[in-house]
This record gives C-alpha cells, sequence and structure tokens, in this order.
C-alpha cells in the first residue's frame, strides 16, 4: 500500500505510517496537474490545508481508498466525489480545540491591552504609556457565536478571568447552558449586549456576512470583534468603517476572506491585531493531528478499520449494499431539516417505517444525527462522534418501528422537538437508491435533496413562482428543478427551488423583499 503526503506534517506522524509497513512518499507544494499525474498510485492521501483535492484529482485517483486531513477542516476536499467513488474522507476533530481556544484567548487580550502596538511603538525607541490606555477583561460581557468544541473551551477559560458569558447556539440547549454557567439568548440580543464578540461557526450561507453594518449597528459603543473561525463571516468593509468611526474599539483578525489578504486596510491598521491564520498553529496541536492521522489511515489500509470518517459509517461489508441508499437519505434528512430548522433542539426522534425498519437502524440514526449537526458545526462532526455530541448538547435521541409505510416500501420521518415548535420531515427512496423528501410538517412534496437550494414559505397566491424565476434569472441563476406544497388553495404554501449556482446576500434579501413570501432559507445537500 503506498500513501503521498502532499503537505507538511510533524514527522511523527509519518514514522508512523512506515512502521506500519506502508509506502510512504512526502512530495509537499505539488501543482494541482502535477499531483494528478501521480495520485493514481498512491492508495492514501495524507493533506493539511494547502493541498486541494478536487473532483478532476480524485477521477484521477484509480486507486485511492482514503484521505485523510491532518485536522478538522475539509473546505479543500470535495467529500461528494470522494463519497461517489467510495473513498473514504477522514479528518482529526478536536486536535486543534485546544489551541484555537487559546489563540482566541490570547487575541483578546492583545486587543484590549493593544499589546501588538505598544510592543511595535517601543520597538521604535518610543515610550508612549498614555496613548495605549487599555481595558480590563473582569466583569466584561463575553458573546459566543458557536458553543461546540472550541466556542466551549473559550468560555471555560473566560469564566477563569471573570468575564460574564452569553452564547448564540441553535443546538445548545437551555438546561445545558445552565451547567456550563452560560446564559443562552437569541444572536440579536447577544450582539446588543457583549462587550467583546467571538465567533466559532462554520462559514455558511447562513453565516456569511454575519457580522455587518446593520448588526455593527446594534453593538455596544466601543465593543470589541474577534474571529478565529472563517473568514467572510465577518464583513471586513464594514468592520473598517465601524474602526474608523469609532464605533468599534478594536478588532482581532485570525482568518481572512481572501488569504493571504492582499492590499487589505485591516492588516497594519491601529486598531486591529492580525495573526496568519495560526489557530491550529502550536508544535502539540501539529504532532497530535499528524500522529491521529497517521494512526488512522494505518488502521483503515491494514485491518479496514474506519474512526473519523465524515463521509461514510462503519458497518460490515455485506451490509453496504442495502444500508448506504438509507445512510444517504437519513443523512440528507437530517441536514435537510437543520437547515429549515430555527431554536435549541431539545429532542430527536427518528421513526423507520416499512422497509426500513427491518435495518439495521442504528447507522442510519448515527449518519441522520450527523446529518443534523453538520450544517453548525461543520468538520467537529462525523459518523464516531455525533451521538456523543447530540448527547453533550443535551439533545435526546429517540427511535421507533413501525412495519406500515403508508403510501411508500419504506419511509424515514425525522421530528425535532424545541420548547417552541416541532418539525417533521419524511423521506423515502425512489427505485431504492435515489433519495426523496416527501413530506414536511403537513405539506406533502416530491424534493429532490441535493446541491444548492432555496426553501421558502410563502402564501399562496398568484405571481410568486413567476417572480422568484424572474429575479434569479436576471442574477443569471438557472433553475433545476422546482417543488411545491400547500395547506390550501389560497393558504401558506412551501416553494422549493433547486438552482444551479449559490446566491448571495444581496440576492437573498431581494428575495426576501417580494411580495407573498414569508421567509426563505438557502439549504446546501
Amino acid at each position: 500500500m503506498k500513501v503521498l503526503v502532499s503537505d507538511n506534517i510533524s514527522s511523527k506522524g509519518i514514522e508512523i505510517l512506515k512502521k506500519a509497513g506502508l509506502d510512504v512518499d512526502v512530495k509537499t507544494g505539488l501543482k494541482p496537474e502535477e499531483l494528478k499525474s501521480i495520485i493514481g498510485e498512491y492508495h492514501a492521501l495524507v493533506i493539511r490545508s494547502a493541498t486541494k483535492v478536487t473532483a478532476d484529482i480524485i477521477d484521477a485517483a484509480k486507486n485511492l481508498k482514503v484521505i485523510g486531513r491532518a485536522g478538522s477542516g475539509l473546505d479543500n476536499v470535495d467529500k461528494a466525489a470522494a463519497s461517489k467513488k467510495g473513498i473514504v474522507v477522514m479528518n482529526t476533530p478536536g486536535g486543534n480545540t485546544i489551541t484555537t481556544a487559546e489563540h482566541t484567548i490570547a487575541m483578546m487580550f492583545a486587543i484590549a491591552r493593544k499589546i501588538p502596538q505598544a510592543n511595535a511603538s517601543m520597538a521604535k525607541g518610543e515610550w508612549e504609556k498614555k496613548k495605549f490606555m487599555g481595558v480590563e477583561l473582569f466583569n466584561k460581557t463575553l458573546g459566543i457565536i458557536g458553543l461546540g468544541n472550541i466556542g466551549g473551551e473559550v468560555a471555560k477559560r473566560a469564566q477563569g478571568l471573570g468575564m460574564n458569558v452569553i452564547a448564540y447556539d441553535p443546538f445548545l440547549s437551555e438546561e445545558k447552558a445552565k451547567k456550563m454557567g452560560i446564559k443562552k439568548m437569541e444572536i440579536a440580543e447577544l450582539i446588543s449586549q457583549a462587550d467583546f464578540i467571538t465567533i466559532h461557526t462554520p462559514l455558511t450561507a447562513e453565516t456569511r456576512n454575519l457580522i455587518n453594518a446593520k448588526t455593527i449597528k446594534t453593538m455596544k459603543d466601543s465593543a470589541y470583534i474577534i474571529n478565529c473561525a472563517r473568514g467572510g463571516i465577518v464583513n471586513e468593509k464594514d468592520i473598517y468603517d465601524a474602526l474608523e468611526s469609532g464605533k468599534l474599539a478594536g478588532a482581532a483578525l485570525d482568518v481572512f476572506e481572501k488569504e493571504p489578504p492582499e492590499n487589505n486596510p485591516l492588516v497594519g491598521h491601529e486598531k486591529v491585531v492580525c495573526t496568519p491564520h495560526l489557530g491550529a498553529s502550536t508544535q502539540e496541536a501539529q504532532e497530535n493531528v499528524a500522529i491521529a492521522i497517521a494512526e488512522q489511515i494505518a488502521d483503515y489500509l491494514i485491518y479496514g478499520t474506519i474512526r473519523n470518517a465524515v463521509n461514510f459509517p462503519s458497518i460490515p461489508a455485506d451490509q453496504v449494499a442495502v444500508l448506504q441508499p438509507y445512510i444517504t437519505l437519513s443523512e440528507k434528512i437530517g441536514s435537510f431539516s437543520s437547515q429549515i430548522f430555527e431554536g435549541g433542539i431539545t429532542e430527536v426522534t427518528l421513526e423507520y417505517r416499512g422497509d426500513a425498519s427491518l435495518l439495521n437502524i442504528s447507522p442510519l440514526t448515527i449518519a441522520a444525527i450527523k446529518g443534523l449537526l453538520t450544517p453548525i458545526l461543520e468538520e467537529t462532526v462525523n459518523f464516531v462522534n455525533a451521538p456523543f455530541i447530540a448527547k453533550e448538547r443535551g439533545i435526546e435521541v429517540k427511535e421507533t418501528k413501525s412495519t406500515d409505510a403508508g403510501d411508500y416500501q419504506g419511509a424515514i420521518t425525522m421530528k425535532i422537538t424545541s420548547p417552541q415548535k416541532i418539525l417533521s420531515v419524511t423521506g423515502t427512496l425512489f427505485s431504492k437508491r435515489d433519495p426523496r423528501i416527501v413530506k414536511i410538517n403537513d405539506f406533502t412534496v416530491e424534493i429532490v435533496p441535493e446541491g444548492n437550494m432555496l426553501f421558502m414559505y410563502n402564501n399562496d397566491k398568484p405571481g410568486v413562482i413567476g417572480n422568484i424565476g424572474t429575479l434569479l434569472g436576471k442574477n443569471n441563476i438557472n433553475i433545476a428543478r422546482m417543488h411545491f406544497g400547500r395547506e390550501k388553495a389560497g393558504g401558506k404554501a412551501i416553494s422549493v427551488v433547486n438552482i444551479d449556482a449559490p446566491v448571495t446576500h444581496k440576492i437573498l434579501q431581494e428575495i426576501k423583499n417580494l411580495p407573498n413570501i414569508l421567509d426563505v432559507k438557502v439549504i446546501n445537500l
């Protein structure tokens, strides 16, 4: 078995692969065409963030069995193309948790006490005590957007500093928040109350430009922003304008929309602390993730053991053919439900009916929970840890079975419960392999759950579909499919549009402003 290491990883990881009896080549800095020309001879590929594993690379990978990321982020891997080809994609969730949390706290100290600016001043031979007057963190309110692994570790450290911690996380239950000593609130309330705001969410259609001119306007005067998550979550121009006007007291940025940034006025700004994506850059973290991914790849190639896979559960080989279509359906139901649901989740019930009830439902439930959690937590969730993350967040998971599937041969329903509402989404398989979503609450539909989608609640009035089509056409966005469902003629309806390209935040706002549109969400499956 041959392993290609195409990015720099700790030598300890390479040693583990070699000791396992694998033939290891280390070739870093390869251009895409160079990687494509040699990837066919390898059974495993080990990467970090530099290598882009595109569909073209995967198509040329005739023998590739596994892609391993020494770290958590997988933005640089075409997971859908890998899954279609049966290539397992693994990462090392949690390996960067402590180091990124510590970097966040360090950045907060740096902007509060203006440490980098004072250091630069002294390096020039200056002694400007008054210029670098800072603020204490003690008794200040820290607002954490996204209370996953990293956000949770930031919260612990902030509490140790005597800060008042508040948080927004749609998957965090009130009970879990209380146990952590954190006040949970909606994002608008958090933004208006926090002295410091730190972001720990993935970059999605919902979180892109989450911090913008409109939200900044509602913040406290002289608030601070810290982003060690993903570039694009904060609108860099709007941050700059707020710093210039004095609305914001400072910003600390480890990530940028374009990396490395070019001609970015925030870099070098007197109120900004910038670092070159160092959140995971400690010796301990890099050794940990290199060792972890090497052990995972060796175990898979030699023993067939799958750990921390983001696209494949651990199931017996003889059950793969039967279970895989239902696993795909379950994950898509979970992901779809997550992206249209709002509120803190307290309970999830999976109902298996007809043929689905006769299967080993354990991997199906895990796939559904992984799908549910992934849109918010992204790479930290996989088929191994999904149930544990749900439990940590106070989400109770239940399963029921029934041999009666109604109009379908087999069906799976996910019911999500929060203190305010219940969402029910039902899916089935067409032709025993093609997933479809056939019911959302009381709306009967027939949705192909794939790609970029717009999900809308609207009034059942003439002109709604025409207006949507016209607006998308004006913006050169092609409609692949349209699906509809309604309670009754003239009542409330849902419209789901599959589109060939993602919509921008601006286009999304234009759709929301169309007549008779009640709500719209962007979904990516």
